[in-house]
C-alpha cells in the first residue's frame, strides 16, 4: 500500500532526530506526518500509605505535564517553518496503558515509524512496537542508527515463512516492492510439504509477487546452526539490502519474551531498516 500518513512518536527530554528522519521520509513519499508526544504517568499511590504520598504524586504529575506542554510546543515549532504537512497531538496516559493509547493513534496513519532516539531506550520502544504491531493492524518500521531510510528502496529483502504475519508484511509493502530493482524472497530451512511451503518452497509467493510487477528472487538459505535473524541479517548484507521486511510475532508474545525468536532479536538489534507487520 501506498503511504499517505505516518505516525512517530516522541517525549520529553528527546532531540528532534527522530522528528527530522520522519519528516525527510514524509517529504519523499509526499506524506503527511502526524506527531505523538507521549509522557508516561506514574499510575495513582493505592493502600495505607496513599494519603501520604499522595501530594509528591501529584507535584510529579504536575511537572510531567508541563514538560509534555513544552515538548508539545517544541515539536509544533520545529514543523511551523517547513512546507510539510504536519499535526502534533500529546497524551499523558499511565505506563501500564500507553501501548492502547499509541495505538488507537497508529490506526490512523499508514506506517509507524520509530527512529534510533526511541529504540535506544526500552520503555517507550516497547510502548510503541506493542502498541502499533498489536493495536493499531498497521504496520512498523524500526530505523536502526546509522542507517540511510528510504520509503522507495531499490533492493529489498523479504523474510517469508509462509504465516499469516509474512502475508500480512509482503501485503503492507507491496508497493516497495513494486518500486524495488530487486526484491529477495528469502526462505531459511524451508521445508517442503502443502502444509508448509508446497513442493517448491517459495514458488507460489513468487509468483504472487510477479504478477504485481515485482522482480522477485527466491533465496532458500541453510541456517547452519545459526539464528534465522542472523541468517537474514548476513544475507541483507550479502544482497545489498536497504529494507528487510518480515512479519512480527508469529508466535505469542509471552513465548517469544522468554523462549527467544526472530521478532525479538530483530527487535533488540535491528541492522537496517526493518518494516514489521502481523
Amino acid at each position: 500500500m501506498s503511504f499517505k500518513t505516518i505516525l512517530t512518536v516522541t517525549e520529553p527530554g528527546m532531540s528532534d532526530d527522530d522528528l527530522q528522519l520522519a519528516a525527510g521520509l514524509c517529504e519523499e513519499v509526499s506524506a503527511h506526518l502526524a506527531v505523538l508526544v507521549v509522557a508516561l504517568a506514574a499510575p495513582p499511590p493505592v493502600g495505607e500509605f496513599a494519603a501520604i504520598v499522595s501530594e509528591d504524586w501529584l507535584k510529579e504529575r504536575q511537572a510531567d505535564e508541563k514538560l509534555l506542554k513544552k515538548r508539545t510546543a517544541v515539536v509544533s515549532a520545529f514543523f511551523a517553518g517547513r512546507a510539510l504537512s504536519a499535526d502534533t497531538v500529546s497524551a499523558y496516559p499511565e505506563a501500564d496503558w500507553a501501548d492502547e493509547t499509541i495505538g488507537r493513534r497508529a490506526r490512523y496513519a499508514d506506517i509507524t515509524i520509530v527512529g534510533p532516539e526511541v529504540l535506544a531506550g526500552e520503555t517507550l520502544k516497547s510502548k510503541v512496537v506493542e502498541g502499533a504491531l498489536f493495536s493499531s493492524g498497521k504496520p512498523l518500521l524500526l530505523i536502526p542508527k546509522g542507517s540511510r531510510p528510504t520509503l522507495k528502496p531499490k533492493c529489498v529483502l523479504v523474510g517469508w515463512d509462509t504465516r499469516l504475519e509474512s502475508s500480512r508484511a509482503v501485503r503492507e509493502s507491496l508497493d516497495m516492492l513494486i518500486g524495488a530493482d530487486e526484491v529477495h524472497l528469502a526462505l531459511v530451512d524451508p521445508i517442503e510439504g502443502e502444509t508448509h511451503h508446497g513442493a517448491e518452497p517459495g514458488a507460489d509467493a513468487a509468483a504472487y509477487l510477479a504478477r504485481h510487477g515485482v522482480k522477485v528472487t527466491v533465496d532458500r538459505l541453510p541456517s547452519a546452526n545459526h539464528s534465522v535473524a542472523d541468517v537474514l541479517r548476513q544475507h541483507a548484507v550479502d544482497c545489498g539490502a536497504e529494507l528487510l521486511v518480515m512479519g512480527a510475532y508469529g508466535h505469542s508474545r509471552l513465548r517469544e519474551r522468554i523462549f527467544g525468536g526472530v521478532t525479538k532479536s530483530m527487535l533488540e538489534g535491528p541492522s537496517l531498516p526493518t518494516l514489521l507487520a502481523r
